[in-house]
């Protein structure tokens, strides 16, 4: 009778847990409203009153998820499960990670950190078009004074950073991140050298008359194609793109458009396209739980950087799109052949703008951002060295120097969000997206095949089976054992690497 009571009592607070979970899930969701509608179609007079909308709800979210009632029911819910993986083990493991680290930030920060970050993104957005860094200065400045208290009210035992990567990669820390980067560095320098040492392919042809509206029907085909649903889903513009999910069931894309030049769009298109399949991907059980989400953003960007890069930039994909491509621009590529689009495409060269970077110097991007972010927090760099030190390490990394700051200091948008810590997820993400791809391929023999012909559900599927369906309940480590047995290493993706554009280049 004791136990029969006990199970009863668990079951009973079990059901409230999910209940208030489910509240917390509704106003947060809320807030991401709030702010996809800031990046879409807000007017730039309400900034002011957003930020304070936003932070309300964020606040009121982050006392629901501290409260002591949500810590009560945590205890009772708890019960040994001989499934670490189950739905309520892993509601109660997660819960209970994510009441940890919130407890220890007031939500007066949380607030704080809402009200600075909407009135930095305007900022942001007005300094970036002027090329006029002192306007956004003063706000960056404030965001980081915050996000170092964030980081000191959470703590960490080596590195201030390792607080801040966690809340993106969990139990990530800064000096597994240095040892991977130092390796991949190593490789990665010699082949960009090599590389960019050979004749170029022309991509003249990539920078002429794309129309708006067929760039835009173009990529939704595509995406539509993929496996995204328009049904639970839809795109928009905003000035850098993203992805946002207010449900399972409602997950939006943004992306920009150069009319002048091709790949944002199309290659931004498909990029967000993969967020947003993860997304769409999630068991539904799972909704308005702490477990209706990515599990990290380093295995979230794999996802989009797989359907970007090992899809859309390979040969097989553009041996059935090509043609319906040249449906869609056929000023633009009338006279251009497959084989020369697919050089352009996948041209390696030293860029200045990360989001338009070729995949092979991408992640030195990427490292310029995550050793600045270090100094940054560590109080070894400040925000009016900031831009210079950018300069110097594009510099010593990429051979390059940004002439202003638009196209250096101020090209991202996620400093404005408050999101330091979060740029080494994308390398991260290029690396188990090959570890991924290699493994889906051994799995589906005739993957290439399929890709050829624009057949992607087999894939999407084994994305499915393999990664999305979980949520937050297995971490990206034990994922990546589970589905290739192994963890993560640059390996793969330094072959990956190597083996095409050793074809492509001639070398």
């Amino acid at each position: 009778l004791p136990v029969k009571n006990h199970l009863r009592v668990m079951t009973d607070s079990f059901e409230r847990l999910r209940s208030l979970l489910a509240r917390i899930s509704d106003v947060s969701h809320a807030a991401a409203v709030l702010e996809w509608d800031q990046e879409t179609y807000m007017p730039e007079g309400a900034v002011e009153s957003r930020g304070h909308q936003v932070a309300t709800l964020r606040q009121i979210a982050h006392d629901l998820l501290v409260s002591d009632e949500l810590g009560k029911l945590l205890e009772e819910s708890a019960a040994p499960d001989p499934d670490e993986f189950s739905d309520a083990a892993s509601l109660v493991r997660i819960t209970g990670k994510d009441r940890d680290r919130a407890m220890k930030i007031p939500s007066e920060l949380v607030a704080e950190l809402a009200i600075a970050s909407a009135t930095a993104k305007h900022a942001w957005k007005s300094a970036r078009e002027s090329d006029d860094y002192p306007v956004f200065a003063p706000h960056l400045q404030t965001i980081l004074d915050l996000t170092v208290q964030q980081a000191e009210a959470v703590g960490y035992n080596e590195h201030i950073y390792d607080a801040l990567l966690d809340e993106y990669e969990p139990d990530m820390k800064t000096a597994t991140i240095d040892s991977i980067f130092t390796d991949l560095r190593s490789k990665l320098v010699p082949i960009v050298r090599d590389l960019t040492a050979c004749e170029a392919p022309d991509d003249s042809m990539l920078y002429r008359n794309f129309p708006h509206q067929a760039q835009w029907d173009f990529g939704e085909s595509v995406i539509r194609d993929f496996g995204y649903d328009f049904n639970r889903g839809r795109q928009d513009l905003s000035a850098h793109p993203f992805t946002t999910t207010f449900s399972i069931s409602d997950v939006r894309l943004t992306t920009r458009i150069d009319e002048r030049f091709f790949n944002p769009a199309f290659f931004g298109t498909l990029h967000e396209a993969g967020h947003g399949m993860y997304e769409q991907g999630i068991d539904r059980v799972l909704e308005r739980t702490p477990l209706a989400d990515g599990t990290s953003l380093g295995m979230h960007e794999s996802q989009s950087r797989l359907w970007e890069n090992q899809i859309g930039r390979s040969r097989a994909f553009w041996e059935h799109y090509y043609p319906v491509a040249r449906r869609f621009f056929p000023d633009a590529l009338a006279e251009v052949s497959v084989d020369q689009f697919y050089r352009a495409i996948n041209r390696v060269s030293r860029s200045l703008i990360r989001v338009e970077a070729d995949e092979v110097t991408y992640n030195l991007h990427i490292m310029v951002r995550f050793e600045l972010e270090k100094e940054l927090v560590a109080g070894n760099l400040s925000v009016d060295e900031l831009p210079e030190a950018w300069n110097d390490r594009m510099e010593a990394y990429l051979g390059i120097r940004p002439s202003n700051n638009a196209e250096g200091v101020l090209q991202d948008i996620h400093w404005s969000l408050g999101a330091i810590g979060y740029f080494p997820t994308y390398a991260l993400g290029n690396l188990i997206s090959a570890l991924l791809f290699d493994q889906a391929a051994e799995d589906i023999p005739d993957l290439t095949e399929r890709i050829s012909t624009g057949s992607f559900s087999d894939l999407l599927d084994w994305l499915r089976r393999n990664v999305h369906r979980f949520g937050r309940k297995k971490s990206a480590d034990q994922i990546l054992r589970d589905t290739t047995g192994g963890g993560l290493s640059a390996e793969s993706w330094i072959h990956y690497i190597q083996t095409k554009y050793e074809v492509l280049y001639g070398m």
